[in-house]
């Protein structure tokens, strides 16, 4: 796991290998334990290095093999590259390293751009052909590895994190109005390949992108999810479902207990998570390390689940961390997580995987987590409303959008509120072929989008401020496409996930299974009072907001006026949704 940055002259200049040290110097967290820089000619790569799969010298980046006239640089994990490596030593290839670095380089010259759906794993990277003068950019299926773009006519520049990005300078940082009303509408949701700023951009997940040194391009997608059963399936039963789920998730967890390194486990309490010890348990590891994290109570709501936590580690005799965090030790902290996000994100947990990443990273290298089982196993609350629903569109923005457009244009100056950009979109999500059904038109947005750009955004984010590696075995593309052919009558039960709930009865404990949902909350960013409202309240009225031009003064009033009554439909603060933006805004001097 690492930090990747490169920089593609069209112009007939060398690459720019200051602009690029400085990018690269910027992702130090990402990569803690070694760096690296190449250049040849108009192309340059940066690599900060984390060592994971192999630790010694050999598997360095940016790694080049002159036999085969290749360069790259590569962020991530292919769980499967034992079998991929044998195969390509089987075909004559000779390697010099260990890890999967080297498997990448070598099966990118077999296969070309074939070579990705052959790879098990999360990952982005770069390939510079010398022969052919042209860069190959590739992201993972589900985009749990982050890729920025900023392009000029002059040149591109790409790497693992927007805010490293700009340190290379020459980036224009106006807020793109399109990605503005995304993100204030799709909670906070801004599908690639737009960003917050209209000179960055991202390469979606599972595409391939690959650039002549005179600036032409091609890109493609090269993975989609089908939803609904194969005619082989019509027939299986739920307990035929309930086995292939199992079966599937031990394959993926033990897939990703793959590391040099001790592996841990990121416990919320919940099913999801519970099960990831649970079967790493079965898979024999031992040793296990497992973090939970809390947080004061307000207003009534709980502020953490150990209750649930502790069962589990107790169950599973786990060498357990738990962490109470203070509202002044969030209010302390915060600055630092807002520098440390790509992107603005207004998710309450946001802190809540900061601050218990800094914990495990003093523990640990290597943590799984449950994110991605509420979005492919139908967990949230606004599925089975949609199921149900004469207009499922309808009833899905209704349920997940924190604006209509009418409120929008009342919380943004009138030259942002342009056109219901967000609205247009979900409508053209839903009209794509390869989904019949409402519910799973839902889910396939979701999975393909929303988890792209909130949970799975947030996890690498906040895991690799701290040089942790985070782990997500739902997010495995073999468990995604099962997840989407098992009927909705066995996932919409019992509040969601019913088919893998029931599978989860012979891993782990039915207490933590027969449980009320929960969430992993921190309820004082989502009440907003105290020395955090004070905060968010110079964040909206300060001169150097006033001067951005983007909310409405009187909305912004009203907000503030009484915070709490000003909930979105998922259950967050608008006001802290229009904080984020200025905070992340002001953490990045932009």
């Amino acid at each position: 796991m690492c930090g990747i940055a490169g920089e593609l002259r069209f112009d007939g200049s060398p690459a720019d290998m200051g602009a690029l040290d400085r990018i690269t110097h910027h992702m130090i967290k990402r990569g803690p334990d070694s760096a690296g820089l190449w250049s040849q000619g108009p192309v340059g790569f940066g690599h900060r290095r984390l060592k994971i799969m192999d630790l010694h010298a050999a598997s360095g980046q940016p790694m080049a093999d002159a036999e085969l006239g290749l360069s790259m640089v590569f962020n991530g994990a292919i769980y499967n590259y034992p079998e991929l490596r044998a195969e390509l030593e089987s075909m004559g290839y000779r390697f010099h390293s260990g890890g999967d670095t080297e498997v990448v380089l070598k099966g990118y010259h077999a296969w070309g751009e074939q070579l990705l759906p052959r790879m098990n794993g999360m990952f982005a990277f770069a390939i510079w052909e010398r022969d052919a003068q042209r860069l190959f950019l590739a992201r993972d299926r589900l985009g749990i590895k982050p890729l920025y773009l900023n392009r000029t006519n002059e040149r591109l520049r790409f790497a693992s994190s927007l805010p490293a990005l700009l340190r290379g300078g020459g980036v224009d940082t106006s807020i793109d109005p399109i990605a503005l009303n995304h993100y204030l509408s799709f909670h906070a949701v801004v599908p690639a390949p737009r960003t917050m700023l209209a000179g960055v951009e991202k390469l979606p997940p599972a595409h391939w992108l690959r650039i002549n040194a005179d600036g032409s391009q091609q890109q493609e997608c090269w993975w989609t999810v089908q939803y609904g059963a194969r005619a082989e399936e019509q027939d299986l039963t739920f307990d035929d479902w309930q086995d292939r789920v199992l079966d599937s998730l031990r394959a993926s967890v033990k897939r990703r207990n793959l590391a040099a390194v001790d592996v841990g486990v990121l416990l919320s309490g919940g099913v999801d998570s519970s099960l990831l010890v649970g079967l790493l348990r079965e898979a024999g590891a031992d040793k296990l390390q497992t973090f939970s994290i809390g947080f004061a109570d307000v207003n009534g709501e709980a502020g953490n689940e150990f209750k649930y936590s502790d069962l589990i580690a107790e169950h599973f005799a786990t060498d357990h961390h738990q962490l109470m965090i203070p509202e002044q030790e969030i209010l302390t902290e915060l600055p630092s997580a807002f520098r440390a996000m790509n992107e603005p994100m207004v998710s309450h947990d946001c802190i809540a995987f900061y601050l218990l990443s800094r914990e495990v990273s003093k523990h640990c290298k290597v943590v799984q987590s449950g994110q991605g089982a509420d979005e492919i196993f139908a967990g949230y609350h606004w599925y089975p409303k949609v199921d149900e629903a004469d207009d499922p569109l309808a009833a899905y923005q209704q349920a997940f959008m924190d604006r209509d457009f009418a409120e929008y244009r009342r919380t943004v100056q009138p030259a942002w509120a342009q056109q219901d950009y967000a609205g247009e979109f979900i409508r053209d999500h839903f009209a794509q072929p390869g989904a019949t059904s409402g519910l799973d038109k839902a889910m396939r947005l979701d999975t393909s989008v929303m988890l792209v750009d909130d949970p799975v955004k947030r996890v690498d984010n906040m895991t690799m401020a701290w040089g942790l590696e985070a782990r997500v075995p739902f997010l495995d593309h073999e468990v995604v496409e099962l997840a989407a052919r098992i009927p909705g009558k066995y996932k919409l039960p019992d509040e969601g996930k019913y088919v893998l709930k029931e599978a989860s009865r012979k891993v782990i404990p039915a207490a933590v299974i027969d449980r009320p949902k929960g969430y992993f909350p921190v309820p004082g960013l989502k009440y907003l009072e105290g020395g955090t409202l004070d905060w968010v309240r110079e964040a909206l009225t300060s001169q150097r907001a006033r001067e951005r031009g983007l909310f409405n003064t009187d909305y912004v009033d009203t907000l503030l006026q009484d915070p709490k009554s000003h909930i979105t439909p998922l259950r967050g603060s608008k006001l802290w949704q229009l904080a984020v933006l200025g905070l992340w805004l002001e953490a990045h001097e932009l």
